[in-house]
């Protein structure tokens, strides 16, 4: 297929003509330009609408298995290096393992590091991104140093190095994301070029491969989608394992009844060492023979000895999941979307209820558990409500997402007609950053935005009078003025809110309660039709406490 790649074109500070150097096994579409001296390694894919222009800052440098985007810009300024890993001087350097997704603008002097994870629409530009961070959607990152292993958040400006050094660390599960959208393309690459290659279409001859892995399986054989199948397994899944097994990652396989399933008392299968992608689908497939009617997951193991992409793919109804775990979720677009429902390696799944409490909930504790903060949970019948006379259900010491959810659920089962409460507690501080009321005696299941206070419920003064909040809102709004947090509000409409897209109006400048929730009614008026979230802010850590959504569409 032919690629559009030429010479730089001669200028007053190039006259070299330099051209391309792109490695045999990368795929660059044909609705890409690339032009001057771009080293593109091993196994990456350049989508369609991409403009990786070196001609006037030069050279660039794109590493193995990384993958480049729809509608990507890289460019850069003729004045402005870059040391790269190589320690030789680029425009840009982009590292292995990184996704640099959908109209994201990386404009040298830039570095981003290996394994890294650059949003839809966000611009990196003199600066330097380290190995291993996540930059979600509009961000800008400009003259600064982003240290390794941060999350940036979407919408964010990073435009001074003491932002930079305030960034929060990656988690666990997004890492895994990162790790997903590399398998993702690298599979999509495999497509590509097999689309494109006659020879390919027709059964593939036996060739002698010279690339192995780290686990002894060659390239041509792991790129044989056609060739492998089974009547168990989703094409996904068995995706999955051909990824898992091309990155050198050891497979495991886990089962557990339906009983056991609430409290995460997983037990291993028989141990997978394959030599073929056959032979591990064939250890697959024994594990959920002789587990039928029980839950079956898949996971790969680094070599730290940690669980990477953990997924059920069989549960007790007998319906095998096509890689839960390994698809994007439903509320972001095409693979380099982001969000935070992937399993964190120790959990169940991927973090969804049974039912018993609404996703809100969910996406609360969540961000409890990403912030630090521990779980705790409390219940009270409705004579002692009104005296605040809560009782704790049993502690909860785990820090895994899917466990905390099976606890709260199981203080819910315990505690039927009663009020249930979620408790988010600062260890350090040794106080509550959150109480939000879950359940209800009459059986409603609360979402998040049913927030009540940070101190018992005896020591509520009376409500406003004639706002359009709820109380439990303004007892939220009451004490998180009374801890010192600084208030502020974001909207967002119906079609972004599946992607997140927030737009703040600004902090919420109040002398007084009154005046705190006459702002808040200002905004809800302003966006009738919109989702709309309170917003708590510690200004002394300068993080967020809470987020509670305070009117829907």
């Amino acid at each position: 297929m032919a690629v559009r790649s030429t010479a730089a074109p001669p200028t007053p500070w190039s006259k070299n003509l330099a051209e391309p150097k792109i490695h045999d096994s990368t795929f660059v579409h044909s609705f890409s330009n690339i032009i001057g001296d771009v080293r593109i390694g091993a196994n990456v894919i350049v989508a369609p609408g991409t403009s990786i222009r070196a001609d006037e800052g030069t050279p660039f440098y794109i590493g193995e298995n990384t993958n480049i985007q729809d509608g990507v810009v890289i460019h850069g300024l003729e004045q402005g290096r870059v040391v790269g890993d190589d320690q030789e001087q680029y425009s840009v350097w982009v590292g292995k393992n990184a996704s640099i997704t959908h109209m994201a603008l990386i404009h040298g002097p830039a570095y981003v590091g290996e394994n890294s994870f650059i949003g839809f629409r966000s611009t990196v530009f003199n600066a330097r991104v380290g190995a291993g961070c996540i930059v979600m959607m509009h961000a800008l990152i400009q003259d600064v140093e982003i240290p390794p292993g941060k999350y940036v958040p979407s919408g964010a400006i990073i435009t001074n190095q003491q932002q930079a050094d305030r960034l929060p660390d990656v988690q666990d599960q997004d890492q895994e994301f990162a790790h997903h959208v590399i398998g993702i393309n690298q599979a999509l690459r495999a497509g590509y070029r097999c689309a494109a290659d006659s020879k390919c279409i027709a059964p593939i001859r036996d060739e002698i491969a010279k690339s192995y892995t780290g686990n002894g399986i060659t390239v041509i054989e792991l790129e044989r989608s056609s060739e492998v199948a089974s009547n168990s397994l989703g094409a996904e899944t068995i995706e999955q394992v051909r990824y898992l097994l091309e990155q050198g990652y050891k497979i495991g396989t886990e089962h557990v009844d339906q009983r056991r399933f609430r409290t995460g008392s997983w037990t291993s299968c028989q141990p997978i060492e394959p030599k073929s992608i056959r032979e591990a689908i064939a250890a697959l497939e024994s594990c959920l023979r002789d587990h039928s009617g029980e839950y079956v997951r898949l996971f790969g193991i680094d070599k730290g000895r940690r669980r990477v992409l953990e997924t059920i793919i069989q549960r007790p109804d007998g319906n095998v999941n096509p890689a839960t775990s390994f698809k994007p979720p439903a509320s972001n677009s095409n693979n380099g979307g982001y969000n935070k429902s992937y399993s964190n390696g120790n959990g169940n799944s991927n973090g969804a209820s049974s039912g018993k409490i609404g996703t809100e909930t969910v996406e609360q504790i969540r961000q409890l558990l990403a912030g630090g903060y521990k779980i705790g949970t409390e219940h009270v019948d409705e004579r002692r409500f009104r005296t605040g006379s809560w009782s704790s259900c049993k502690p909860i010491e785990t820090t895994a997402t899917n466990a905390v959810i099976s606890a709260v659920e199981e203080c819910i089962d315990n505690h039927q007609g009663e009020y249930v409460r979620l408790i988010g507690i600062d260890t350090k501080a040794k106080r509550r950053v959150l109480e939000s009321i879950i359940q209800r005696p009459n059986g409603q299941v609360s979402s998040p935005s049913g927030h009540k206070s940070v101190a018992s419920a005896s020591s509520a003064t009376t409500a406003v009078a004639n706002t359009r909040l709820s109380s439990e809102v303004v007892e939220q709004l009451r004490q998180l003025l009374a801890g010192g947090y600084k208030i502020s509000v974001e909207h967002v409409d119906q079609r972004r809110f599946r992607t997140g897209s927030w737009s703040s109006t600004g902090p919420i400048q109040a002398n007084s309660e009154r005046e705190a929730i006459a702002a808040l009614e200002t905004h809800l008026a302003e966006f009738p039709g919109e989702y709309v979230r309170l917003i708590g802010i510690d200004p002394k850590a300068k993080r967020r406490v809470l987020e509670t959504i305070i009117q829907r569409p």
